[in-house]
């Protein structure tokens, strides 16, 4: 398995950022913990976004202080997947989005790098004083959920998200201490 580190996003990231974006979109696949990239074609408006939601002073309305985390795998510094931990919940979170989101860019998937992201950001939650973590992944979305219960996830219900018409399953993590 590789290397990786957990590094918050700065303007020297920004086209590596773009690139990643551009997977996503290209593969049609979903972007869970990378904030507003999206919707966002500016690397650098969503980093001015994701600076913006890491203190309670400065986060928009209806969202909550969260910190962005890109991973980079160290033996050529390639932007391999993002993960955000929300510090607290807003009732959207508490019930669909949990504390935790992430993704791996397709071409960098099932190698480890999920599994370990998750595992490296447990202690950054405890550090928050969160004593549990919610996950949630999409039902049909197995690596996901091998993912979360390598990592001690413990399975609480499935729920339908009424916007997207979606089953997501909840799993709680203890970050330790």
């Amino acid at each position: 398995m590789d290397d990786y580190d957990l590094i918050e996003p700065d303007e020297s990231r920004l086209s590596q950022v773009a690139d990643y974006r551009r997977e996503f979109l290209e593969a049609g696949s979903s972007m869970d913990g990378t904030g507003p990239l999206r919707r966002l074609e500016d690397p650098a408006e969503w980093l001015a976004a994701t600076r913006a939601c890491a203190r309670q002073e400065t986060v928009p309305a209806g969202l909550v202080p969260a910190t962005q985390l890109l991973c980079v795998r160290r033996s050529d510094g390639r932007l391999v997947g993002m993960i955000q931990l929300r510090h607290c919940f807003n009732p959207f979170l508490e019930r669909y989005g949990g504390h935790i989101g992430y993704s791996v860019r397709p071409s960098e998937r099932r190698k480890g790098c999920a599994e370990w992201m998750l595992r490296a950001c447990l202690p950054r939650c405890r550090a928050l004083g969160l004593d549990r973590v919610l996950v949630t992944c999409l039902e049909d979305n197995e690596a996901s959920r091998r993912t979360i219960l390598a990592n001690g996830g413990v399975y609480e219900s499935t729920v339908l998200e009424p916007e997207e018409g979606v089953r997501l399953q909840r799993y709680w993590l203890a970050p330790g201490r």
